[in-house]
């Protein structure tokens, strides 16, 4: 088990193995908005004009949105803008080689996302509600931006007009591990520009884009969940059956 540790540690520090390591930030409840198809049109209108100018979901047909109730001519009128078609899976023109040399790695396609976020720390719904929620002005970063989830993240806050302009305030404290220290703590963020939603309406709208990103990942959760409900009844109902026609069987033999 050591020597595993140890392997595990070795691959973490290796260079270019990981863009940057992930805080212990804890991670905020993201609602769940998967069953409000209000919810999940605002989202996919969110993905498609904030998210997908970088990242793919490559594994997601745009006429799959007509599970969240969107028509043909809604999608062609809302959520096409370089002539795509209908049929057409959520690509991007940006090349790789492009997306590198701009932001240091190549954007992650971002189809099952929500489900590759998750850990012991939360759900991946929850990791990217708080991600999308914790940008804050940083001027020694190259996109001017850093997140207290994802520290030295390459990605810029695609969001701040909305959200507005942060910046995240320490505290200086001592450190318990030595007296003769001071450490820097987290606490809060301060308002530099007002965004052109309040925090609620911004909560909001980051809860219905991540509803969206959380359904695309598995777009037939909900029937898989309702099925689960009823073959769950059946088997019990069906124990119950088997367990008197048991009783009755041995009856008759003894």
């Amino acid at each position: 088990m050591t020597l595993l540790k140890k392997l595990i540690a070795t691959l973490v520090l290796l260079p270019g193995f990981v863009v940057a390591a992930e805080s212990e930030f804890p991670l905020d409840h993201a609602p769940d908005h998967t069953r409000d198809v209000a919810a999940l049109q605002n989202g996919a209108r969110l993905f498609v004009n904030y998210c997908l100018n970088c990242h793919s979901a490559s594994s997601m047909r745009y006429n799959k949105l007509r599970d969240i109730g969107l028509t043909d001519e809604q999608i062609k009128e809302n959520l096409l803008f370089s002539g795509e078609k209908v049929g057409d899976m959520m690509t991007v023109a940006m090349a790789p080689k492009d997306a590198k040399a701009w932001f240091g790695a190549t954007p992650p396609d971002l189809s099952v996302i929500a489900r590759a976020k998750a850990s012991g720390a939360g759900s991946g719904s929850d990791w990217l509600y708080t991600y999308l929620r914790t940008f804050y002005k940083d001027d020694t970063r190259p996109t001017g931006w850093n997140n207290m989830v994802f520290p030295n993240v390459g990605m810029p806050h695609v969001l701040w007009e909305l959200q507005g302009i942060r910046a995240a305030k320490y505290e200086e404290i001592k450190d318990p591990h030595d007296e003769n220290k001071v450490i820097h703590k987290f606490a809060g963020f301060e308002e530099v520009t007002p965004g052109k939603m309040s925090s609620l309406e911004y909560d909001k709208s980051v809860a219905d884009l991540v509803s969206f990103m959380t359904w695309m990942a598995e777009p037939a959760q909900n029937t898989r969940k309702r099925l689960g409900v009823w073959v769950l009844m059946f088997l019990g109902v069906f124990i119950v059956i088997t367990w008197r026609l048991n009783a009755s069987y041995w009856k008759e033999i003894k």
